[in-house]
Formats: structure tokens, C-alpha cells, sequence
């Protein structure tokens, strides 16, 4: 196994060496970068290469696994593993990034893709049913794991039905039996003066050869039972040229599911590996050149509910995801307002960057417009009376706006072993952008919070993790992001302060008409009918203005 990490520059030897094709890295003299994220192995050179995200690295030279990227590249050599533990978890952690790949694959092809350029960044040479060479070892070593007990008593079974007048003496003086629960010994060896070959045995032998040659090929650490009679060396080398054949002679003689199943994936392998078949193929790869791609997948499945098909006037309510301009928001959801009991949307996007990165101002220029779109849709359902229910973006009689909450949400890796916590952290300050900076319920007030997740939980959570534990997920980040915008509003620091309309029985609607110039874009009638003043700071109204209002707007 080797891994390498996507932006890193390696030795051009090395790469040639590696790969049968050049089209995963970038020559740049004597060196080459790695441009492509994914899996990849070679049938010949038989060797598995990861090519991991560049997430994967923290300062300088230095990965997350505590080595630098060149001891990573030789991390197959036993010597170079310091730790079996160790190497356990780094295998761990390859295994759910190929699984993240894989489902990747398989929810772009199920889904309609608007961007279809989308297509073209995933480059595989794999059928949609087809098994990758990875995909078999994974199914070898969890089809032994979960069926070694049964597998073992079938070979006793077999074996103990081989011995024809057996000599008792000899065996018990020779050999060594194994105990069962009730303490009874199994002799596996027995002694006899003729012995009838078994057949029925030759499957067995043949899957534990191939499991054998995983284990040693990959440092798997699997212990084989020594009862299994093997194939190894040149011999395993020739069974591997003419496997299919040896398959076909027995492929009659099973009808226990077990041996079946182990059938298939005996066959599977030696399809693969025949070299006098002509459809064999010298590698196969999933990579894919635009990571972030994958990485939205993997944040969306974790925030976003899928969409409503309910239309409004004949427009779907997916239009909030895909907008005119040709613009695609990643992640939204609706939620809880943060100043009443009407639900708003949250507006996030989600960001590839290497560790302690943060967007740039292209982003946040991007991000205001995608919230700017959201509530120019939602106003055009309400001027034409048909607003979407709960969802309240425009104040009707002040003409103020709701606040519209944005988040950034970045991948970083903590803690190298932990892929079972979300570990959701701010960073950074809070983005603003306004036309006028003094109006707080103004459509062109718009704040964007920053926020930075645990990449192996994202990574694990897209294969491993079943629907009710992201629902958890989803209930809990949701609440700390409106709790977290509600804090920074109430907070000391903030530009504004709130206040609530004094009077509760009298009406304000004549207030508003007599001062609407005065108030407009700094007022808003929540849901509970309560009137909203937000005051910047450095600005002063009028006494016969604030003498209406009590300084009692916090938010909750």
C-alpha cells in the first residue's frame, strides 16, 4: 500500500514507478504534483495507492498521521510501521475515504445532475456493478470474519469424513486435537493406513490461499487457522493464471450458501488475476479531480434535509438550490428565525481548504449573492401571494427584512483517530456586507459565522453511520447554529442594539406611517406581533422615537 497526498510533490521516478498512466499527477521537472484524489491499484506492479485529500497534511512536509508525506509514500513496508495498532488505524481510515468514493458515485449517477461537467470529474475505469480490487479484499476479509467458525467446522467436518480405519494410537500419540465448548477433543490429522481425497475441500483451499495472499501482500493481520492447508509461492502464482479453470471442474458440488458465497468471490478474484483472459485489466482507479465536489456531497448529506417536492405556483421549491444566474447553493435548510417563531432558511457552503485556510473574498461575494437569490425567490412567491408556509422573509407594514443566517463549514483534522465525534468549532470572525450600514432589517445586511468540522466524522458518517444518527447530528449543529447567531446579535460587540415597542396595547401602525423614513430597514414586526427597533450604535434618534421603545430586544 501506498499513500499520497493530493498539492505534494514526489520524485518522478517514483510516480512512473507507481502509475501505469500519468494522467493522476502534474510534471514539473524532476518531480511531479499529485492533481487527483482517489484509489488506484495495478494488476501488474500489485501494489494499492491511495491518493488522499489534502486535508491530510498540516504544516511544511508533515501528515496527520504524525510522518512526513515521503515515510507515508513507503508506509507498506513493514519496517516503517512502528505500531501494528497504528497501521490498523491508517488502514482504517483509508478504507471509509474508498467508501466515501464509492458513494459518491453512486448518488451522482441516481441523482439528476444539473452541472453535467459534474460526470467528468469522476474518473473510473469501474462498471457500476463492477468489484474493484480493494472492493475483494474488503469482501475476503469481512466474508472470513463473519463466517471463520462455520468455515472451520465444515473442514472438520470434511476432514473427519476422510478417515478411512484409522489408527487411534498413532493419532493421539502424534497429534495434537482441538477442544470444543464441552471439552471434547477433535482430532484434525488422523492416521490411517489409506486416506481418500477430498474434493469437496479443494474451495476451502483455495479461498484461504487467496486470503493468505491478501495478508501478506497488504500487512493485514489476519490469523489463519494452521489446520487450512495452503497454496503458496510459484504454486499460488500458477493458480492465479489458471484459477478459473480449477473453479469450473467444482463448480457444481455447492449448494450451502456459505460455500456459494465463497465460491463467487473465489471467482471474482481468479477473473481478475487469469492471465489467459483476454478481458483482464492492467489496473483500476476511482479519482476524482475536483475534491471539493465530494466534500459538499459528504456536508450536504449531514445538513441538508432533502427539499420538498412541493410546488408553489408551478416552481419546485429544489429552485432554492439551483438559481437562475447558474449559481447552486450547497447546503440549506430551513430552521427556526432568530428573531421569532417563523422559520427562515440557513444558507451554507462548504469549504476544501487545507488545514487553517478561510475563505477569500471571492467566496464571500459568492456566498452574499446565493443569500441574496434566497430571499429575492421567496419574495417573488410573496408578491405573488403565494409564500411558502412558515417561511417569512419581508415584514408587510415596516418593509423590513428577516435576518437571513449564512455559515461557512471547513474540513480539519483534530485528532487523528477520532472519526465518531462531529467536533464543530468556530472559526474566524463573523463576515458582514451592507448597502447601508446602519439598517440592520435590510435585504443587503447579510452576516456569514465560520465554522470548522471533523473530516474523518464527515468521512465516516457518508458510508457508516444509519439515517438516525445524522438526525441526531442535524437536531443538535442546527441548534448550536441558531443559538451561536443569536448570541453574537445579543452580544456587547455588536454593532446594533435591540429594542421592543413599549406599549404592548397601543398600536404602532400610525408610528410607523409617521416616521417611516426615519425607521425604514431598522424595524421589524416579529411573529408574535412584537415591533423590533434595531439602533446602530453610532446613531441617534429622536427622543419622540425612542421614548416608544424599551431596551428589551434581546433575542432567544
Amino acid at each position: 500500500m501506498k499513500i499520497l497526498i493530493e498539492g505534494q510533490y514526489y520524485p518522478i521516478d517514483i510516480l512512473r514507478d507507481i502509475f501505469e498512466d500519468p494522467k493522476f499527477y502534474q510534471q514539473k521537472n524532476n518531480e511531479g504534483k499529485i492533481i487527483s484524489v482517489g484509489y488506484y491499484h495495478s494488476f501488474a506492479r500489485k501494489e494499492l495507492v491511495y491518493m488522499l485529500p489534502k486535508v491530510y497534511m498540516t504544516d511544511g512536509e508533515q501528515t496527520i498521521f504524525g510522518i512526513n508525506k515521503e515515510d507515508l509514500l513507503l508506509i507498506g513496508v513493514p519496517k516503517n510501521v512502528k505500531h501494528r495498532q497504528d497501521f490498523n488505524w491508517i488502514r482504517q481510515s483509508t478504507v471509509y475515504f474508498y467508501n466515501s468514493l464509492i458513494e459518491y458515485r453512486r448518488r451522482i449517477n441516481n441523482a439528476l445532475i444539473v452541472n453535467s461537467s459534474v460526470t467528468f470529474d469522476l474518473n473510473t475505469n469501474l462498471g457500476d456493478k463492477e468489484y474493484s480490487y480493494l472492493d475483494l479484499l474488503l469482501s475476503f476479509v469481512n466474508f472470513y470474519k463473519k463466517n471463520k467458525n462455520q468455515i472451520l467446522y465444515k473442514h472438520i467436518e470434511y476432514i473427519s469424513h476422510q478417515a478411512k480405519n484409522p489408527k487411534w494410537e498413532k493419532t493421539i500419540r502424534k497429534s495434537l486435537p482441538i477442544l470444543t465448548s464441552n471439552k471434547q477433543p477433535v482430532y484434525l490429522n488422523i492416521r490411517n493406513k489409506k486416506k481418500t481425497i477430498n474434493k469437496e475441500e479443494e474451495l476451502i483451499t483455495y479461498f484461504f490461499s487467496i486470503l493468505n495472499n491478501f495478508n501478506k501482500e497488504h500487512q493485514l493481520f489476519i490469523k489463519i487457522d494452521k489446520s487450512f492447508p495452503l497454496i503458496k509461492g510459484k504454486s499460488f502464482e500458477r493458480l492465479q493464471q489458471n484459477g478459473l479453470s480449477k473453479l469450473r471442474k467444482i463448480k457444481y458440488r455447492y449448494f450451502n450458501d456459505t460455500l456459494k458465497r465463497m465460491f463467487n468471490l473465489c471467482e471474482i478474484y481468479f477473473s481478475k488475476t487469469d492471465t489467459s483472459s483476454i478481458k483482464k485489466k492492467r489496473e483500476d482507479f476511482i479519482s476524482v479531480n475536483n475534491y471539493n465536489l465530494v466534500f459538499e456531497e459528504m456536508v450536504d448529506k449531514l445538513f441538508s434535509d432533502k427539499l420538498s417536492e412541493k410546488e408553489v405556483d408551478g416552481i419546485s421549491l429544489k429552485k432554492l438550490r439551483n438559481h437562475d444566474d447558474g449559481k447552486i447553493v450547497d447546503h440549506i435548510y430551513d430552521d427556526k428565525s432568530l428573531i421569532d417563531t417563523s422559520n427562515i432558511f440557513f444558507i451554507g457552503d462548504s469549504k476544501y481548504y487545507k488545514p487553517d485556510h478561510e475563505a477569500g473574498k471571492l467566496s464571500k461575494y459568492k456566498q452574499f449573492t446565493y443569500a441574496k437569490n434566497v430571499i429575492q425567490f421567496n419574495i417573488n412567491l410573496f408578491n405573488k401571494g403565494d409564500g411558502i408556509e412558515k417561511i417569512r422573509y419581508r415584514d408587510e407594514l415596516t418593509e423590513g427584512y428577516n435576518i437571513t443566517p449564512n455559515f461557512f463549514i471547513y474540513g480539519y483534522i483534530q485528532n487523528k483517530r477520532n472519526f465518531d465525534e462531529p467536533l464543530v468549532e468556530k472559526q474566524g470572525d463573523v463576515v458582514s456586507s451592507y448597502h447601508f450600514e446602519e439598517r440592520l432589517f435590510d435585504r443587503d445586511t447579510l452576516f456569514v459565522h465560520q465554522y470548522k468540522i471533523n473530516f474523518l466524522y464527515v468521512l465516516k458518517s457518508f458510508t457508516a453511520f444509519d439515517e438516525s444518527k445524522i438526525i441526531e447530528f442535524r437536531k443538535n449543529v442546527r441548534k448550536d447554529f441558531r443559538d451561536q447567531f443569536v448570541e453574537y446579535i445579543n452580544g456587547s460587540d455588536f454593532d446594533f442594539e435591540l429594542f421592543k415597542w413599549k406599549n404592548k396595547e397601543e398600536d404602532f401602525s400610525n408610528f410607523i406611517s409617521i416616521n417611516f423614513k426615519k425607521i425604514t430597514g431598522r424595524c421589524f414586526i416579529n411573529n408574535e406581533g412584537e415591533l423590533l427597533l434595531a439602533k446602530h450604535k453610532e446613531e441617534d434618534f429622536e427622543k419622540s422615537i425612542m421614548e416608544n421603545f424599551e431596551k428589551n430586544g434581546k433575542l432567544k
